[in-house]
């Protein structure tokens, strides 16, 4: 008399898939960092752009207005902000030219977790998003910027502006995904810019009409901008308005809604891509 012994799938079972997950999704981040041995161009301009940007609104055009307190102070954690939307484009045209070259068609007939494409992707981008954040910090201390409530307030600070760059991050991978080729990337690129620069990061609302200083404190870059504000001890912080004194719970919510919202649109679309 013999026994026949079944494994039922258990906490092996899954333990084991989300390894070989973690292992292709670490893979495909290995290949995007890859990219940037490659194209060493491309990432020193998504970090110098922004800096470019600080510097002028610093310098020549001015930044801060209708702010009482040191302008330099308001506009760096604004354009901390501001950075956040920074290098989508070159995430959108990576998607795009994957699509356009056929690597999706190749990795789809690998063995491998589909999933993995879009979170190498996206661990690829917030890595250059942290050092971008990292070189912009240290530009702002150059020109004279601080942070006066502890490192446990700024830890809180840039963990805010991560947030807010990964929401947008799938906003960017969708948008990429919908355009399809990357030509039409700077084409919806353009719908980016209007959340970034219709937003408290140059001037505060109180300086504008009365109609465009509310659109302007609802934005979710200005929630962001005024929480980093608040948590930094910089001016700019809350003014009275309900958005303005409850900017740190706003700078949650938004990214928070915007990521229920476009990652499942992205892994839905990403999965009708790969059928």
């Amino acid at each position: 008399m013999s026994a026949t012994t079944t494994v039922a799938p258990g906490p092996a079972g899954a333990s084991s898939r989300l390894g070989w997950a973690l292992a292709d999704s670490w893979t495909m981040t290995r290949r995007e960092l890859a990219h940037w041995a490659r194209q060493p161009v491309a990432v020193l301009v998504n970090l110098v752009f922004p800096v470019m940007l600080l510097l002028m609104f610093t310098y020549l055009v001015g930044g801060g207005r209708g702010v009482d307190g040191d302008p330099t102070e308001f506009l760096v954690p604004g354009m901390l902000a501001l950075t956040m939307a920074f290098g989508l484009e070159s995430t959108m045209l990576a998607v795009t030219q994957d699509l356009g070259k056929g690597v999706i068609d190749r990795f789809r007939s690998m063995p491998m977790v589909p999933g993995a494409v879009l979170v190498g992707r996206s661990a690829a981008d917030m890595l250059q998003s942290t050092a971008g954040l990292a070189v912009m910090t240290g530009v702002g201390y150059a020109v004279g910027w601080r942070w006066h409530h502890g490192a446990a307030a700024a830890l809180g600070a840039f963990g805010l502006l991560l947030l807010l760059r990964f929401a947008m991050l799938w906003v960017g991978i969708l948008l990429a995904m919908v355009a399809g080729r990357p030509e039409m990337v700077a084409a919806v690129q353009i719908l980016v810019w209007p959340v970034g620069f219709l937003s408290n990061v140059f001037a505060a609302p109180e300086s504008m009409p009365g109609w465009l200083g509310a659109v302007v404190e609802w934005n979710p870059m200005s929630a962001t901008a005024t929480a980093v504000r608040e948590l930094f001890g910089n001016p700019g912080g809350a003014t009275g308005s309900w958005a303005a004194e409850h900017a740190e719970l706003l700078a949650v919510l938004w990214p928070v809604a915007i990521i229920a919202v476009f990652f499942p649109l992205a892994v839905a679309r990403f999965a009708r891509l790969s059928r």
